[in-house]
């Protein structure tokens, strides 16, 4: 994992701490599904489905069903945008 130093590192948790908080108002739940991130991702179900179960994301099964935190989704979301780019 490329390292970016403590400055980037402070500022992606800023980052995380304020797309949790917009996250929990706007759905105003703490974990989230299939839908909930459909809704967030603007993908199709198939690709949701794919992305909860790919690598790395940071899914919790509860029985059958499948959710994320909203602040680990948060986290991975943004770590995986400064990846890509």
């Amino acid at each position: 994992m490329l390292y970016l130093g403590e400055q980037t590192d402070r500022y992606i948790i800023e980052l995380v701490a304020l797309e949790s908080k917009r996250l929990t108002e706007k759905y105003n739940k703490d974990f989230l599904d299939c839908d909930d991130l459909m809704k967030i991702t603007n993908l199709g179900k198939d690709n949701v489905r794919a992305m909860m179960h790919s690598k790395g994301f940071p899914l919790l099964k509860v029985g059958k069903r499948c959710v994320v935190n909203v602040s680990s989704f948060a986290d991975w979301q943004i770590r995986n945008t400064f990846r890509e780019v």
